[in-house]
């Protein structure tokens, strides 16, 4: 069953000036609910870029995305605002914590905007620190964690909401060797808990460590392979 449904997808920035850019042309995908999918490709090839289509936090020049059975392209923002923060999790290249906060509160400030009971958060918050090895961090500013706690740190707020759908961008980019395997073994859990993970990535790592049921090649905004 497929979660994700693109049609002919474009997306073009400054159209009608000089400096008109199509980062992608003409994309479309099927993305089976339960599975990996890892999009490769060199910079600028259009992974971020429909990475953040399939995440509605921009929108296509042309074409069709259909998530969950809801064709999403035309929605009012604020409900745009809505699937996203119900359906899906992020999980950024460089993290994006905010660094003078708390562990705990860089978790708990994804539910706040839900209006979910306290204990209900703290329950949750308490299970996915516990699961990531970050319980005894958790009254720690985000800025003194180590590179790889940040990185479950950040693993452990895309999965607060407990979504559906997982976009990953390029997540052992500042990763050694060994946290890039162990960060692996992570997705890996989750896609065999029926999560949905969409990778954008060029570590040979990532794409030869067995992960993804499906590599999609990307160059200068079209599909050139599938694999």
């Amino acid at each position: 069953m497929s979660i994700i449904k693109m049609d002919r997808v474009t997306k073009t920035y400054n159209p009608g000036k000089p400096n008109e850019f199509a980062a992608l042309s003409e994309i479309s995908l099927d993305i089976p609910s339960g599975q990996c999918t890892i999009l490769a490709g060199p910079s600028g090839s259009g992974k971020t870029t429909l990475l953040s289509l399939v995440g509605l936090m921009s929108r296509p020049s042309s074409g069709r995305i259909t998530i969950l059975g809801k064709e999403t392209t035309l929605l009012a923002e604020n409900f745009r605002t809505l699937f996203r923060r119900g359906h899906m999790g992020f999980i950024f290249q460089h993290f994006q914590l905010i660094t003078d906060l708390t562990v705990k509160d860089n978790l708990d400030l994804v539910l706040y905007p839900d209006g979910r009971p306290f204990n209900a958060i703290r329950e949750r918050r308490t299970s996915l620190l516990e699961r990531f090895g970050l319980i005894t961090k958790r009254a720690e500013k985000a800025s003194v964690l180590s590179g790889g706690e940040q990185q479950r740190l950040a693993i452990a707020r895309a999965l607060m909401n407990n979504p559906e759908i997982l976009l990953v961008d390029e997540p052992t980019a500042h990763l050694d060797t060994t946290l890039s395997q162990h960060v692996i073994a992570l997705f890996e859990d989750l896609r065999n808990e029926g999560k949905t993970l969409i990778i954008a990535s060029h570590d040979p790592l990532v794409l030869a460590g067995g992960l993804a049921e499906r590599v999609i090649h990307l160059r200068d905004g079209r599909i050139i392979r599938q694999v």
